[in-house]
């Protein structure tokens, strides 16, 4: 390991396929605090929705970027990277060890790795026409218009996240270069000793893990979250209006479709917002992948093996030695 270099761990995957479960145990097993590396987790209130960890079930493990801003403050991908650097720097000096845990691709990867946040400026303007553009036409016409100039920031971006659209349109619009082009510029190299893991799952299961997520949510009141969000005025382009999850319950609450349809669009959604997790990640280099549909132990031991072979001289390993 090299001596001017942190260690940072990461666990990536899609959405409901077992990080929060894992990341506890090794959290637990390395002396880790846990960074969220999830873009709607900073969010206050949104708890359910986002399948936010409760503090009762945190096992006396830290965690870093949860509930940290109100739904109605603007929070970028620049800020999370500042903030979640701080974090780490102050986990370091802790002698303890960072562990990013998410799914928000470009939040992760804009920490792992050196990403410039270019002041590319604004045009008030032109976002107020996308914006109107969207709610005259739909978030899937305004993903149409990206997907024209950018594929491959359209692959990867959802069409409810109209934020992020929106801003990758006025970027091309500034500067005449689509976002991936300036994201693949970035510099690659990471200013942690970074160790990546990957958890990926058989489709077909990941799906009905999904649904039954949902389900659960449903359960544990999403649409009482969602309609007390309605209840702060919030815009309809806000982050907590457009966020998977509360974009289709609330159009259910304002009478635009039946309960049954929203709970269907929100399904099919959440599984192609999965589908586009993996691909941003399968973009990233070095990730060890593990099936996580394996048995749980198991991945733990493997898990335990490939951070030992990383992080073994540097930090104190805690785990049970009869893993190995």
């Amino acid at each position: 390991m090299e001596k001017d270099k942190g260690p940072l761990l990461v666990l990536l995957g899609p959405t409901a396929v077992g990080k929060t479960a894992l990341s506890l145990e090794i959290a637990k097993s390395w002396n880790a605090e846990i960074i969220s590396g999830d873009s709607m987790q900073v969010y206050r209130g949104m708890d359910i929705g986002t399948a936010k960890i409760k503090q009762s079930e945190m096992d006396g493990v830290p965690h870093h970027m949860i509930d940290i801003c109100d739904p109605a403050q603007p929070f970028s991908a620049a800020e999370f990277q500042d903030r979640a650097r701080a974090a780490i720097s102050d986990i370091h000096s802790r002698g303890k060890l960072p562990f990013i845990v998410g799914g928000t691709g470009l939040y992760v990867e804009s920490l792992c790795y050196q990403y410039q946040f270019a002041d590319i400026g604004s045009d008030e303007t032109f976002r107020q026409r996308q914006e109107q553009y969207a709610e005259e036409h739909g978030s899937v016409a305004l993903h149409a218009k990206l997907e024209e100039i950018d594929p491959e920031a359209a692959e990867r971006l959802h069409p409810n996240d109209q934020r992020r659209i929106v801003r990758a349109l006025e970027v091309y619009h500034l500067t005449g270069e689509t976002f991936s082009s300036q994201q693949a510029n970035q510099k690659r190299e990471s200013p942690y000793e970074l160790l990546l893991l990957g958890l990926t799952m058989d489709r077909a299961e990941l799906y009905r893990r999904i649904e039954k997520r949902i389900d659960v949510m449903l359960e544990e009141g999403l649409v009482g979250e969602v309609e007390r969000l309605l209840g702060m005025d919030a815009p309809p382009h806000t982050v907590p209006m457009q966020a998977l999850g509360y974009k289709e319950i609330a159009a259910y609450l304002r009478g635009e479709m039946s309960y049954e349809a929203a709970v269907e669009r929100l399904k099919r959604d959440t599984r192609r917002f999965a589908k586009r997790q993996l691909s941003w990640f399968r973009h990233m280099k070095d990730i060890h992948w593990i099936d996580a549909g394996e048995n749980f132990h198991n991945n733990l031991i493997r898990i335990h093996a490939i951070i030992a072979g990383k992080f073994q001289g540097h930090l104190e390993y805690k785990s049970n030695q009869s893993f190995f």
